[in-house]
């Protein structure tokens, strides 16, 4: 299997104006796409060998890697529900 990034706007395009809208409009959301994509960017590195890791260490970046994005999506989701009620 090769190697992917995982870049928030392939992993949620049904949310895509969503996204577009809070990264402009809410800094705290901003923040936690920035530490996703910082995040995704340093195991990339790891997994095609640019940059060495402990496994366990490896495992903790996509663990908080899987975090960050439950805390992204719920937020989306917030926001395309919202518009939807108007």
């Amino acid at each position: 299997m090769p190697l992917q990034k995982h870049p928030l706007e392939r992993e949620f395009p049904e949310y895509s104006a969503q996204l577009q809208s809070l990264q402009r409009r809410n800094g705290h959301f901003q923040h936690l796409v920035d530490e996703y994509h910082q995040l995704d960017e340093r195991i990339y590195s790891v997994e095609a060998g640019r940059q060495a890791l402990d496994d366990c260490l490896l495992l903790g970046l996509k663990l908080q890697r899987v975090g960050l994005k439950d805390e992204l999506v719920e937020l989306l989701r917030q926001a395309k529900a919202g518009a939807d009620l108007h």
